[in-house]
């Protein structure tokens, strides 16, 4: 098997692996309990917090939540945040942004909250002074994502940061899902309030993510419980997968390896726009502005699911947009979002490579692509 789906979810990294094993056996002591084995545990959570503030830039660990994913996060950011300014009922956001916010800023709509939804252009990108005067005195949250799943666009969510602290009070979150382990985050660096992130992402087990939290923000008590030694959430922490999603986090930390996904990404990207007549970038074409590891191609007038049935029928997986979009065999919204023409949107197909890809396997799938492209154009009417 050929895995080219980075984006929807990643494979557990062998040390991230190793590292789980002891707190399943072994050390699986209840962190709340007095007995050393219950220290140990709460040891291994302070560690794991310590090691995830790192990697994301903040000042310190006690910024760092662990949630059971990027959905439990984005959610706890935004439901938390309004909770905590009822009298605020304005929420910013974009068309672009991954199911687990627009579905729930729909809902939030339905529920007598007004959402301003900001549009992009067909490159991907957003307005910064639609943005700036989308902004108002009942803005509660403003909330963003630095990597778009689908295209890999990049958001400049630090200049975004400036641009709603300068002129709102509102919370900035940002959804950083598919951005952390691809690129450097410095979080300390930025007026960021809320930062999102899921381990299944980078080589951790799925189950397991964190909040960031900057200092000096706080979210309601109906969020809040014993547990983490910051007491922001409730429950009894599961050792095993915080224990795996520091090791991840140590994993990624050699961002050199992304040179290689990048140039991998590259040479697929070009040798198919090269091979293939008629085939298309959506969003940018400048890589730099988009993930080191993603490709957004069109083929058009063709139906992406049947490229997608055929390259797995040869062993190679990809995806036609998000894995939680996926059964829903309509146009991408997001590709619907950037004004892609649908004859465009709907012959898609996702590339999302990953640290252990290789060339050969770019090889074959540059290799089988362009017969399965000419063989679907054959068959269409």
């Amino acid at each position: 098997m050929i895995y080219l789906d980075n984006n929807a979810t990643t494979q557990i990294a062998p040390e991230v692996f190793e590292a789980m094993k002891p707190f399943l056996k072994e050390f699986y002591g209840n962190p709340s309990s007095a007995y050393n084995f219950g220290r140990e545990s709460r040891d291994v959570i302070k560690t794991s917090r310590e090691t995830i503030a790192d990697l994301l830039g903040a000042k310190n660990e006690r910024e760092i939540v662990f949630t059971s994913g990027g959905t439990e996060s984005d959610n706890w950011a935004i439901l938390g945040t309004l909770e905590a300014n009822p009298q605020k009922k304005h929420v910013v956001t974009t068309r672009v942004e991954h199911e687990a916010v627009r579905k729930l800023c729909e809902r939030l709509e339905r529920k007598n909250y007004e959402i301003t939804w900001l549009e992009v252009s067909e490159d991907g990108f957003l307005d910064l002074e639609e943005l700036k005067n989308s902004l108002r005195a009942d803005t509660a949250i403003v909330s963003v994502m630095l990597a778009n799943n689908e295209t890999g666009i990049l958001f400049p969510v630090a200049p975004i940061a400036e641009t709603v602290k300068e002129n709102s009070a509102a919370i900035f979150h940002v959804d950083g899902v598919n951005a952390v382990g691809k690129i450097p985050i410095d979080l300390k660096r930025t007026k960021i309030d809320l930062f999102s992130l899921s381990g299944h992402k980078f080589h951790a087990p799925k189950g397991i993510g964190a909040l960031y939290i900057k200092s000096g923000v706080e979210l309601p008590s109906i969020y809040i419980g014993g547990g983490q030694e910051n007491g922001r959430r409730a429950g009894t922490e599961a050792i095993h997968q915080i224990a795996a999603i520091s090791a991840a986090a140590e994993f990624v930390r050699d961002f050199s390896a992304m040179e290689t996904v990048r140039r991998l990404r590259d040479k697929l990207e070009n040798e198919i726009l090269q091979k293939i007549p008629n085939s298309r970038i959506n969003g940018t074409s400048d890589p730099e502005k988009r993930l080191p590891n993603t490709s957004n191609i069109s083929f058009p007038n063709l139906n992406g699911e049947a490229i997608l049935a055929k390259l797995n029928d040869s062993g190679v997986c990809v995806s036609t947009g998000s894995a939680c979009n996926s059964d829903a065999h309509t146009a991408s919204p997001v590709l619907q979002a950037m004004n892609i023409p649908y004859s465009d949107a709907m012959g898609a197909i996702r590339f999302s490579l990953g640290r252990f890809n290789t060339e050969a396997e770019v090889n074959f799938v540059l290799e089988i692509l362009p017969k399965i492209i000419a063989e679907l154009k054959a068959m269409s009417p």
